[in-house]
């Protein structure tokens, strides 16, 4: 796993106005916990925008360089971001401990083209972006890949087909949908076995609309 480094210095003053005057001054607020403590702290804002910046949609450890020239390990468990600019308010770290095992969400990452869209015209659909895990620290993936390429109409992947390595043990229930593709014709059917025969020919043109549309 890649690791990054941040210089973080501790704060001894929270509220909404000091977190105001930290962004004027080029800080960003932040929090590292661990157990049931926490620990105020603040981090450039730069440096910070650049950390979540690279590691979009990557779990990865960061050295949290304090001023007295301690340091911790931990991952970015959280951050809020100003709706409206979109500027970094706050970050929420979590410390952790080479030798204890943690649990952590983790990014699925859907590749290729299922065969039972491309061959068969199915339509395909995303369950889950992201799995809870528990590991070691040092058996933390960045992200997980998920091969979609052989899914057949009316087939699904679930949390239970995911492969990974020996030491990660997987939180999330197994019987969730990570990936599917079904048939229209599957999606229709309900309704016409509930229609009546003179409702029959609306449920077909409907289904032939969304045929069309579905080949834009």
């Amino acid at each position: 796993m890649e690791r990054f480094s941040l210089n973080v210095m501790e704060r001894d003053k929270s509220g909404k106005g000091v977190a105001r005057s930290l962004r004027r001054s080029g800080f960003i607020p932040a929090v590292v916990y661990r157990g049931g403590s926490s620990t105020p702290i603040k981090v450039n804002k730069k440096d910070i925008a650049l950390f979540i910046a690279k590691t979009a949609g990557e779990q990865v450890i960061v050295d949290l360089n304090f001023d007295d020239k301690n340091t911790r390990q931990a991952i970015l468990k959280d951050y809020q971001v100003d709706p409206v600019d979109n500027t970094l308010l706050h970050a929420d770290f979590q410390e952790i401990l080479a030798t204890e095992e943690i649990r952590v969400s983790v990014h699925l990452i859907i590749k290729g083209e299922p065969i039972g869209v491309k061959r068969d015209g199915g339509i395909f659909q995303v369950g889950l972006r992201e799995i809870e895990i528990q590991c070691l620290p040092s058996n933390i993936p960045g992200h997980i890949d998920i091969d979609v390429s052989g899914l057949r109409l009316n087939q699904s992947i679930h949390v239970r087909d995911i492969k990974l390595p020996e030491g990660i043990k997987v939180i999330t229930d197994p019987d969730e949908v990570v990936a599917t593709v079904t048939s229209l014709k599957a999606e229709v059917a309900p309704a016409e076995a509930e229609g009546s025969e003179t409702s029959e020919p609306e449920v077909i043109k409907r289904g032939k609309k969304a045929e069309a549309e579905e080949g834009k």
